[in-house]
């Protein structure tokens, strides 16, 4: 009998995701590859079944920088970071 472990990968949870097909994926998590996978219980090879989100950076509630304002929420925690 084989021994139990935890696969950890990371991956974003997207409510509408278009895979490289063209096939619509809804409520799925994506990996950095492409590869999609569905939740617990949903008609899928290899799902999900435990999810873990970052967390915020320091002095926010900010999990995730992306864009434009990416710059200015980074200085802002950069800054609160010194502070304390």
């Amino acid at each position: 009998m084989g021994e139990g472990f935890w696969l950890v990968r990371p991956m974003v949870f997207d409510t509408l995701h278009w895979s490289e097909d063209g096939a619509e994926c809804r409520d799925c998590f994506v990996e950095s590859d492409g590869v999609v996978r569905l939740p617990y219980g949903l008609a899928s090879v290899e799902t999900v079944t435990h999810w873990a989100e970052l967390p915020p950076l320091p002095g926010g509630m900010t999990h995730l920088v992306l864009g434009e304002g990416a710059q200015s929420v980074l200085q802002n925690a950069w800054g609160a970071r010194s502070l304390t």
